[in-house]
């Protein structure tokens, strides 16, 4: 056998150029196919979507929450100063009785009526 006959044996187990005859891959190992690549991303972008849906109606729902207590809050405070104005003009007449100013004042009473 010659030199040449030996390269054009050697050539002929390979099938193209640049390809290798030792594989590096395990031959029990699978590939995930570009369809199933796909699918397996669709599902995991309806997860995230569910996942921000879902955040979104619990901060929408606290909202909601925050929004009652806002509400009540400012009917409280209009209640109080209600109450405040109240306190104070029933107050108002007990002092002016007892003032010093008051109690130096002299009564009047009508000494004639006018006819026309």
């Amino acid at each position: 056998m010659t030199y040449s006959s030996s390269l054009a044996i050697s050539r002929s187990k390979f099938n193209s150029k640049n390809q290798n005859s030792i594989s590096f891959m395990k031959s029990g190992e699978s590939i995930i196919g570009p369809i199933s690549n796909t699918v397996i991303l669709i599902v995991l972008a309806c997860l995230l979507g569910l996942l921000y849906l879902t955040q979104v109606t619990k901060t929408n729902s606290f909202g909601y929450n925050i929004n009652n207590l806002q509400q009540q809050q400012a009917r409280l405070i209009s209640q109080y100063n209600n109450l405040e104005v109240a306190s104070a003009q029933l107050q108002s007449v007990n002092r002016a009785q007892s003032s010093s100013v008051t109690k130096g004042m002299v009564t009047i009473t009508p000494s004639a009526t006018l006819n026309n």
